[in-house]
């Protein structure tokens, strides 16, 4: 059985975090789905009769119309899962050619889960654990990296290049290269015309270009990439405030206290009490 425990609705589709308990949960939907496992036991999953295995290192994927069941031995602990049931519609928006309706664009039903979407996977589950401070844009732009990064890592190596990105606003390899660069190391000293440069473009090209795939200004894009990695970090490992400010690139603890409560509505000392995680450094509340 299936317990859900955060479930969000929007043009994306639906967005799950749900615990699955021993027996079968049978799961079908007529859009694409993403699973990762979170927490708890590993189970078997049976897509369309072919036996799979959910651990945190693995990422499942589900076809339109795909059949789905997953299974858990009586009395084993229970798992916690993202679940992302895709409307196609949305993914059509930035994907055209590999959402067409009738398409199946995964040619794998899983695969290894590589650091950064399992980064973001569990960056995803604090959020909407956290959902009072989550916002819908963060979501969807969570949501939209995900797939960006699912596009780029794993169809891309069974597709022709041309025909994976064809209408696609991503299209531009050099944005996508510029994305990669932001993702590689998120930080607000970032000098934007040697990121420019680095993909072989002028400035003022690269941010009209940018703008175009993916709504964003570059500053925007990567001010959305601080604050994902700034909950990743307050929220695992022992990093303190300040070590995380100046991974960040702020020049000041107060300045990314104040980037972080315009960002999220909350100090970031706030937000990692929130989400049950204890201060890694005395002197982080009082910095606040």
């Amino acid at each position: 059985m299936a317990r859900p425990i955060r479930v969000f609705d929007g043009s994306f589709g639906r967005l799950q975090l749900i615990e699955v308990s021993g027996g079968e949960l049978a799961q079908t939907g007529a859009g694409p789905q993403v699973v990762a496992k979170q927490a708890g036991a590993d189970l078997e999953v049976s897509i369309d009769g072919a036996m799979h295995r959910l651990t945190r290192d693995h990422l499942l994927f589900l076809n339109p119309g795909a059949s789905c069941h997953l299974l858990i031995e009586p009395g084993a602990a229970s798992a916690q899962l993202i679940w992302f049931q895709a409307s196609g519609d949305w993914l059509r928006g930035s994907f055209p050619a590999m959402f067409e309706p009738g398409k199946r664009p995964f040619d794998a039903p899983g695969e290894t889960i590589t650091p950064r979407i399992r980064q973001l996977a569990d960056t995803l589950a604090i959020e909407v654990l956290n959902d009072q401070f989550l916002s819908h844009e963060r979501l969807e732009f969570m949501l939209q990296e995900l797939m960006l990064l699912i596009m780029e890592t794993y169809v891309a190596r069974r597709q022709v290049g041309a025909r994976l990105w064809r209408g696609s606003p991503f299209a531009d390899d050099r944005i996508r290269k510029a994305l990669a660069l932001l993702r590689a190391r998120p930080n607000k000293d970032l000098n934007m015309n040697d990121l420019a440069n680095q993909v072989g473009l002028s400035r003022s090209r690269f941010y009209d270009l940018f703008q175009v795939s993916t709504g964003r200004s570059p500053r925007s894009y990567l001010d959305m990439l601080c604050v994902e990695s700034a909950i990743a970090r307050l929220t695992s490992g022992s990093a303190k405030i300040a070590e995380v400010s100046a991974d960040l690139g702020f020049s000041a603890q107060s300045n990314f206290t104040r980037f972080f409560q315009h960002q999220v509505g909350i100090p970031p000392s706030e937000y990692r009490r929130a989400a049950g995680k204890p201060s890694a450094d005395a002197q982080d509340d009082s910095r606040d």
